[in-house]
């Protein structure tokens, strides 16, 4: 069996939801996990999804900022939030996928939205970027001790962690996303915890992988100044699994786009 799983912020569900029509249309993944919804749980376009094929739907929503869902072919059990920093921010929801999911019943699915960290990397000058290095902190708890059993976690995770994960190391190591107190942060958590990452798995340095473009560049495509801010792990048992890491990066070209861009994981059941 083949399954492919796709994570993309989505920068407002409801202004784009027919960027998201669209993609699904096109690339009909059997899993989509949106990051950045900014869209209260009553506000939720879930017409719009269940008529496009995609019935099982989880979500957590905040009024115009994060927010986090999973729509799913699939039926979804277990549907799970958790809060990071004693703050009820929509950053995570979690599902399992039920058994009519075939060889793939019982995987795990987490998406992730961790804090972008704001413009300038301090600590103590930015309140924004002491958050995120402490959600990233206690993030690396949570993954060493409930990555068991065969797991999928997407997001946008907003940290570049490789060398050519962006389009200059050198000019980046002080730009928020790829200091080395961010790259180090993730790494380090992804490693205890035994995550795979999959993309780097198939497509390992040097070659470059962007997932996201900046709004500030006025010719994204031409610049191509981009960074891998979206990712797709999974757990030690699905690492022979996996097939196929694609950037869809003709998205960032359509009408009011998002600055990031779907990446799917396909694996092989």
């Amino acid at each position: 069996m083949r399954l492919t799983v796709t994570t993309w912020n989505i920068n407002s569900v409801r202004l784009r939801i027919e960027s998201v029509l669209r993609f699904l249309r096109e690339a009909q993944p059997d899993v989509l996990c949106l990051q950045e919804t900014k869209c209260p749980d009553d506000l939720f376009p879930l017409k719009a999804f269940k008529g496009s094929g995609y019935e099982n739907i989880v979500f957590a929503g905040q009024k115009g900022y994060n927010g986090v869902a999973i729509i799913s072919r699939f039926p979804l059990l277990t549907r799970d939030v958790m809060s990071f920093c004693e703050r009820p921010d929509a950053r995570h929801i979690s599902a399992v996928l039920g058994p009519e999911a075939g060889p793939a019943a019982g995987i795990v699915l987490h998406d992730f939205y961790v804090p972008a960290g704001g413009d300038m990397p301090h600590r103590d000058l930015n309140p924004k970027f002491a958050h995120k290095l402490d959600f990233l902190s206690e993030l690396r708890v949570w993954g060493g001790r409930r990555v068991s059993g065969p797991a999928i976690l997407v997001g946008d995770l907003n940290v570049a962690p490789l060398e050519h994960d962006v389009w200059s190391h050198k000019q980046l190591l002080d730009v928020v996303s790829h200091t080395p107190v961010e790259t180090e942060a993730l790494e380090t958590l992804r490693g205890e915890a035994g995550w795979i990452d999959a993309a780097r798995l198939l497509t390992p340095e040097p070659e470059k992988i962007y997932t996201w473009w900046s709004y500030r560049s006025p010719n994204w495509e031409l610049a191509n100044k981009g960074r891998r801010l979206d990712h797709t792990w999974v757990s030690p048992d699905l690492a022979g699994t996996v097939r196929r890491v694609a950037v869809f990066r003709e998205a960032r070209g359509w009408e009011k786009p998002s600055d990031h861009v779907p990446v799917t994981l396909t694996l092989e059941l």
